[in-house]
């Protein structure tokens, strides 16, 4: 272990760091101390992200110690005997640009990749370094649970609903036990990637992806893909706080995309038609309630969340936006495979003729969230809710913040300056009708499709600046050019880095080897992969 010391911060490093990554440390750090955000380029195999690491941890354990030196000399100033001691020589803040008084200013740190296998290799890292944080990693129900009857549903928001469910009835025993495994000392400071949580969930009956929501109000460090930053769905679903927070992204040279796909749907006929659909069969079921005798204004679907009730007029009426939000996006006679193009504001006139605006938004989304509820957790046959939940997303996407009527003009085209709506045919419903799916029959017509894509990565990355970040670090092997890519973020970058390689030119050489030891010539084409393969073994 080598330790040293980077723009006043003592970095505890696993081997002896190359200058590069020296140089690598220095601007993580700068980016953490200024409250500076940074993009940082480094060469593949220059141990960018133990670099990361290090600094990182090194520069909040200096700014815990701050906070405690700071404490120790308050106390110490009110004593007699030191009431000369003066405050700097206890230790202050000033290298870090703060003033911090509570271990609650400390900053949590949120480090995100693209995938769960690359997060996997990052918590490797940690476990290799002699920092020892508080450590917390986010992941789908789809990965996380381990409720054998939530994970027997045929599609991901079904489970979703059958998990809330269970949860609100405390029917499930694996989240039952969250509350007291929590607080284990053990658990909370142990390193977990997320197949560490899934094997701790068997093992202990403990649901692992409520444990790791528990774990992250206490953790140090949140590990996180970083789709769950991006898109608001997610973050406001994982109820991840960026206030004061460090975000870091990990193989950032993705980011873009998944900025603009965060951002931007595709509403299919088949959606509209599935969502239509499943509210029919809501309404069978009260006129099957109402043949029985019963009276059909006391039918209620109970609210998953929040104890409110539907009734059958309300549901009626999202049937009917659903019918004037298909009949809207079909009247457009649009030319074959060009579409038509329209500036992003668009989106807010064409929902407005289907009833859906910033005052009908809440009560259309808690009507749509109540009935999927009731429909995924019914017996028997599956009722397809895909559609119902697609259009529970637009609104959340679309109708964003919750500005007032002065407000709500600049709102919209602030929200939409760099989206474009585009309406174009629907050129799947052959292959669908030809499909084993038997929802397929909801969409035989052809029809058109509603797009809203985003064309600017920035929107997404100024959301998080305006949640109160303290900085973003983005940083990756292949940034270049800089210029070009920080441009297209919308957000300025006090700090960059394009690094140098661990390795010199005297070190690499470089040749073609076009056959092997037998004389036979060597061939990676796809065609030539068995006979390849076949020479390989024989080895």
């Amino acid at each position: 272990m080598t330790s040293l010391t980077l723009k006043g911060v003592t970095v505890h490093f696993p081997f002896v760091p190359y200058d590069c990554q020296k140089d690598y440390m220095s601007k993580v750090i700068e980016c953490l101390q200024e409250k500076a955000n940074g993009v940082l380029e480094s060469p593949t195999g220059t141990g960018k992200t133990l670099c990361l690491l290090c600094a990182t941890l090194a520069w909040r354990e200096r700014f815990k110690d701050t906070i405690s030196a700071r404490k120790v000399t308050e106390r110490l100033k009110g004593e007699e005997m030191f009431s000369n001691t003066p405050l700097s020589s206890w230790g202050t803040a000033a290298t870090d640009g703060d003033t911090p008084t509570h271990y609650t200013d400390v900053p949590k740190i949120i480090y995100a990749s693209r995938t769960h296998s690359q997060l996997a290799q990052v918590i490797k890292e940690l476990k290799n370094t002699s920092y020892k944080p508080k450590v917390c990693v986010l992941g789908s129900r789809e990965q996380l649970c381990i409720n054998p009857e939530v994970m027997k549903q045929q599609s991901n928001h079904v489970k979703v609903h059958s998990c809330r469910a269970k949860v609100s009835t405390r029917s499930c025993v694996y989240y039952n036990n969250v509350e007291e495994k929590s607080t284990d000392k053990e658990l909370v400071n142990s390193v977990l990637d997320v197949e560490d949580l899934v094997k701790l969930g068997n093992k202990q009956r403990v649901c692992p992806y409520y444990l790791s929501r528990s774990l992250k109000q206490q953790a140090d460090i949140v590990f996180t893909p970083y789709n769950y930053l991006l898109d608001p769905k997610s973050r406001r679903a994982h109820n991840i706080e960026l206030n004061g927070a460090v975000v870091i992204f990990d193989e950032a040279h993705n980011v873009e995309k998944t900025c603009e796909e965060s951002t931007s749907f595709d509403l299919t006929p088949y959606d509209v038609a599935s969502a239509i659909t499943a509210v029919d069969r809501l309404l069978a079921e009260q006129a099957k309630e109402a043949s029985h005798g019963d009276t059909v204004s006391d039918f209620n679907v109970e609210s998953l969340n929040a104890g409110l009730k539907l009734e059958l007029c309300t549901i009626a009426k999202i049937k009917q936006i659903l019918l004037d939000l298909e009949a809207v996006i079909d009247s457009y006679d649009v030319p074959n495979e060009v579409g038509i193009t329209k500036p992003g504001i668009f989106i807010y006139e064409l929902l407005e003729r289907a009833h859906l605006t910033y005052s009908s938004k809440t009560a259309v989304q808690e009507a749509l969230e109540q009935i999927t509820g009731y429909l995924a957790g019914q017996p028997g046959v599956f009722v397809n809710t895909s559609g119902l939940q697609q259009l529970t997303n637009i609104i959340q996407l679309v109708f964003c913040g919750e500005p007032s009527e002065q407000e709500k003009q600049q709102q919209m085209e602030t929200n939409t300056a760099h989206f474009k709506v585009h309406i174009h045919q629907d050129t799947s419903h052959q292959k669908k009708a030809q499909s084993a799916d038997v929802w397929a029959s909801a969409s035989k017509k052809q029809g058109n499709i509603l797009s809203y894509w985003c064309f600017s990565p920035g929107y997404s990355m100024q959301s998080l600046v305006d949640q109160g970040v303290r900085c973003i670090i983005l940083t990756s092997g292949t940034l270049s050019p800089l210029s070009s890519f920080t441009s297209e973020m919308r957000i300025k970058f006090p700090v960059s880095l394009e690094n140098s390689h661990v390795i010199e030119r005297d070190q690499i050489f470089v040749s073609v080897v076009e056959r092997g030891p037998d004389g036979e010539q060597l061939s990676s084409a796809f065609a030539r992969r068995f006979v390849f393969y076949r020479w390989a073994s024989l080895q």
